[in-house]
């Protein structure tokens, strides 16, 4: 048995209207999943034909479900080649929330552009929720998005940012085309 913790009001969202969330991820994983909705405990119930990667798997839908994602973005985690990454703001800026939520929204940028640009630009899915900024993508382009979210939690200029990911994106897509 596995147990994760989520936010009270993301846990009717893994539950989905009349369950169908949790049900297409039993389904899917073949596992099962019981779900405290006073709590917001999941517990992840082995069985011992299941395998280990696909409840890790489970259990990142369940993280990234819990941190904002909507079902659809989070069930993406099922593929061999996409990964979560979670930062926690705290981390960079301590508990202040006056910290906290200028680094939030620097993330976001006016009007969401910032997150928007980042998730074009490297074929990504972000989610700013509480004091974490979540990230759903593929194994090739995860660094890139980490890296240049970390250089904006770090203070770096957007335009820099935005410099460094098209320039890291077009030396990947030349790498590709010669066949490293």
């Amino acid at each position: 048995m596995r147990y994760l913790k989520i936010p009270m009001e993301r846990v009717g969202v893994l539950i989905g209207h009349d369950g169908e969330t949790k049900k297409e991820l039993e389904q899917k994983t073949g596992i099962s999943i019981n779900i405290n909705s006073e709590e917001g405990e999941v517990e992840i119930c082995e069985n011992k034909d299941a395998d280990p990667l696909t409840i890790l798997k489970a259990e990142n839908v369940i993280r990234a479900i819990g941190r904002g994602f909507s079902p659809e973005n989070a069930f993406l985690l099922l593929s061999d080649q996409m990964e979560f990454f979670l930062f926690d703001l705290h981390d960079y800026v301590g508990k202040k929330p006056s910290h906290v939520k200028r680094l939030k929204s620097r993330i976001i940028g006016k009007k969401g552009k910032t997150r928007r640009v980042l998730e074009e630009l490297t074929y990504s899915k972000i989610s700013v929720y509480g004091h974490t900024i979540s990230v759903i993508s593929d194994m090739i382009n995860i660094n890139i998005v980490k890296k240049s979210i970390e250089m904006i939690l770090n203070g770096s200029k957007h335009a820099t940012v935005y410099r460094f990911v098209e320039k890291q994106m077009k030396d990947l897509k030349r790498a590709q085309t010669l066949g490293f």
